[in-house]
Parts: structure tokens; sequence; C-alpha cells
């Protein structure tokens, strides 16, 4: 083999192993998403084996983690991949963390959900948790579709949404604290819903980060800490970057 197919065979391969580790984070980002949905509909349910449910798709959601990291960390270590390829891995690296975060803060709202069970609500229970809880899911799903397809504008649209998820999560924290001073016996109840939004604002915020490692992949600026609206337009000014690797 002369140097010319040597290096497009050391190409080739590099580009599959980036591939497969980008397909186990979309595998990894559809598990957290079961997650949420389970905790989520634990609550609505009002049922109390979700916890366990929940709990038992941690489990795989650590191994994952622990695999691609594991995975990335190879890759640095023989490859020393640079330039766009190099960013690709930073934020598969740090999606993961969030991911894992989300699965985290899901078995958090299992906990309420299971806690809750047990209690007769009135008949519109947790209203306000169906609503904050479909934005968020909508969130995590979009950004990992971006993610999928290293689509800027789309994870640009998607880190958007998360200050409609914090006004509606301290619209409800302030409808909560309201409530319990009006009738104590509510207090119970009210405490168990500001601990879910507030699980449910923190996944908004992971959804948000993925979004961010998106853009950074595909145009190499960090808009962490940066007002969207000033970071896309300056992106529009600058020169593209391509991305580090076809969407399949």
């Amino acid at each position: 083999m002369d140097t010319e197919q040597l290096s497009h065979h050391i190409s080739s391969r590099f580009n599959a192993d980036l591939e497969q580790i980008r397909s186990s984070v979309l595998e990894m980002g559809g598990l957290v998403e079961r997650q949420l949905g389970q905790a989520l509909g634990g609550i609505v349910e009002a049922d109390s084996s979700v916890l366990a449910l929940v709990a038992q798709g941690e489990i795989s959601v650590n191994q994952l983690e622990r695999s691609i990291d594991e995975d990335c960390g190879r890759i640095l270590a023989t490859r020393s991949p640079a330039a766009s390829d190099l960013r690709l891995v930073i934020a598969i690296l740090k999606t993961i963390t969030d991911l894992e975060r989300v699965g985290d803060e899901s078995e958090k709202i299992a906990t309420i959900a299971s806690r809750m069970a047990g209690r007769d609500w009135p008949s519109g229970r947790h209203r306000e948790l169906r609503h904050l809880g479909s934005l968020v899911s909508a969130m995590v799903h979009d950004a990992l579709d971006a993610f999928a397809r290293l689509d800027a504008g789309l994870a640009f649209e998607v880190a958007r949404r998360d200050r409609a998820v914090d006004e509606e999560y301290e619209a409800i924290h302030r409808q909560c604290i309201t409530f319990m001073m009006e009738d104590p016996r509510s207090i119970r109840r009210a405490l168990d819903v500001m601990w879910a939004v507030r699980s449910l604002e923190r996944i908004g915020d992971h959804a948000k980060n993925i979004c961010e490692y998106v853009i950074y992949t595909v145009h190499g600026k960090d808009v962490r800490h940066t007002r969207l609206e000033d970071a896309e337009k300056e992106i529009q000014l600058a020169a593209p970057v391509a991305p580090a690797l076809s969407a399949p």
C-alpha cells in the first residue's frame, strides 16, 4: 500500500470511528428521552412504579457515557484530531455530560412522581407540569436532532426556546408560593411541583448547552455567555466553517 492509499485508509477509518461515536451519543440521547417521558408520565398518570423504570434506564445511560468517554479518549490519544474533528470530539464529551445530567433530573422527577402518586388530586391535576414538560421534552428532542444533523440553524432556534422555559418556570414558582400563602393545605403539593419544575428548568438548560456545542462544532465559535442574537449575527457576517462530518 503506497502512502496515498495508506492516508486514505487512515482517514476513512477515522471518519468511521467518529461516526460510530456519534451514533452512540444519539443512542444515549434516545435513552434519556425515554427516561424523561417516563418520569413525566408518572406524574400525569399517578404511577408510583415509574421510579424503578427510570432508575433502570440510568444504568444504561451511565454505561454509555463511560463507553463514549473512553472512545473519545482513545481518539484523542491515537489520532490527534485537529480543527473541526477536534471540535466534534470536544462537543461529544460535553454533550454526554449534559445528557447524563438530564437523566439525573428525570430520576428526580420520577421520585417526585412516586411520592405524589398516592395523593388524591383534582381531575385537572398537574396541568402546569404537563405544559412545561412538553416544552422541555421538545427542546431535548430537537437539540438531539440538531446534533445528529449538525444543524446550527436548528440549534440556534432550540436554544432560544430556553427563555420560554425560564419564563414558564418563574410563573409556576410564583403561583405555587401564592397557593401556599392562601391555603396551607396546598403546601405539600406546591413544594413537590416546585421541585419538579426546577428539574425541568435544568433539563432545558442542558438542552440549550447541547445546542451551543453544535454551533461550536459547525462554526468554531463558543457562544456560551453570549446573547444568541449577537452570536448569530456575527456568524452570518463571518465566512462559514465546514462541519466536522456530513450528517448520515
